[in-house]
């Protein structure tokens, strides 16, 4: 059994990417090519944003706008402990700190409610309180509406982590489209995904995106020889944005599947885990399926039988990026984020993909005493 599918997704779509592929090889456009205009016409038209900025990862997806806005040392960036280390890692490589923020126990996205305390220490240890990074996780968008409040109250700027949330919705909204600038990734195993590295950046915001396009491509200025600032190399290459425009024609539809297999998870499992949660107006774009045992050492028992029947399972996140080796220089100790902690202690991620069969998940869930 596969955790994510990724080869009945390629059969269908295998020849109408082919003929894109070698079109590209007789073009010899590698770079930038025509392919990468159309995917971010239909990425910015998909989401509902102005502009649309494709580029070499997620990771530089949200290191550009902090890079366009001038974030650096002596700033304070807010965002949660309990995600990839790529969310925190792009504060720290613009010089700023990432000041950590605890998740809501239920949907495991930053808790609004504590993003004022935290912007209040932070400005007691001298630093300058800049931009909030929510995370969606798992697919599901975090609570835009509390975080705009307290953004506003507090001047800050909003940069959407939606790596993992593409084609997921908040009240009509679509994930990306929140915030000052939202940063998505196009890493394999996303709902949306290439078959190599990319990612993309939306905003409403036309001289962000003029100078978003500029950091792409090493800060350039009238060309890539005339620089105007500091940049990096962060292009999307042209067979990445065929693979992109192939998956969209089928994304809405694998979209649909993956909530009729959670619908399928959470009615058998509710009363053996903690399922996840999708508030109302709300929708996800279920990246993974995560669910809470009730104990570290339950979730030890549920895995290996789980890896006993050759079912594979994963842990997002075992350690909480407070905890990390790499930020033990920020002075955070255990108990600090208590609900991040626990949710480490307790997750697991079951398979998660369109093409998912109604056999294999009773499997699961049987192996799991549902």
């Amino acid at each position: 059994m596969q955790f994510i599918d990724l080869l009945s997704q390629k059969n269908r779509i295998r020849t109408a990417l082919l003929s894109r592929i070698e079109s590209i090889l007789d073009s010899g456009q590698f770079i930038m090519g025509p392919e990468v205009i159309e995917l971010e016409s239909r990425l910015a038209s998909y989401v509902g944003s102005r502009f649309c900025i494709s580029c070499s990862s997620g990771t530089d997806a949200l290191l550009m706008p902090l890079l366009a806005k001038g974030i650096g040392p002596g700033d304070a960036v807010f965002t949660t402990p309990f995600t990839f280390v790529a969310t925190a890692e792009v504060i720290s490589l613009t010089g700023a700190t990432p000041v950590f923020v605890d998740v809501c126990p239920d949907t495991f996205n930053i808790n609004s409610e504590l993003i004022g305390r935290a912007v209040e220490e932070s400005v007691s240890q001298g630093l300058k309180p800049k931009a909030i990074i929510p995370v969606d996780l798992f697919g599901l968008p975090a609570d835009y509406k509390r975080i705009k409040a307290v953004a506003d109250a507090y001047r800050l700027w909003i940069l959407e982590d939606a790596a993992q949330s593409f084609g997921g919705s908040f009240n009509g909204g679509r994930a990306g489209s929140f915030g000052l600038a939202g940063a998505t990734s196009f890493f394999p195993a996303k709902p949306l995904g290439c078959y190599g590295d990319g990612g993309a950046i939306f905003t409403d915001d036309e001289e962000l995106d003029r100078v978003l396009r500029s950091i792409r491509v090493h800060g350039s200025g009238v060309d890539k020889y005339s620089n105007d600032r500091i940049g990096i190399n962060g292009r999307l290459d042209s067979i990445q944005a065929a693979v992109l425009l192939e998956k969209l024609t089928i994304f809405d539809e694998e979209l649909e599947v993956r909530q009729r297999i959670a619908d399928l998870y959470s009615q058998q499992l509710r009363n053996r885990v903690m399922v996840p949660l999708i508030p109302e107006h709300y929708s996800s774009a279920w990246a993974q399926y995560s669910v809470l045992a009730s104990s570290f050492e339950e979730r030890e028992q549920f895995m290996l039988a789980l890896q006993k029947a050759g079912i594979p399972s994963m842990i997002y996140y075992k350690i909480p990026l407070h905890l990390q080796k790499a930020y033990a220089f920020l002075g955070n100790k255990v108990g600090d984020f208590p609900v991040s902690e626990d949710l480490s202690n307790r997750i697991f991620a079951l398979p998660m993909h369109p093409y998912l069969k109604e056999e294999e998940i009773e499997r699961i869930c049987a192996v799991l005493g549902a």
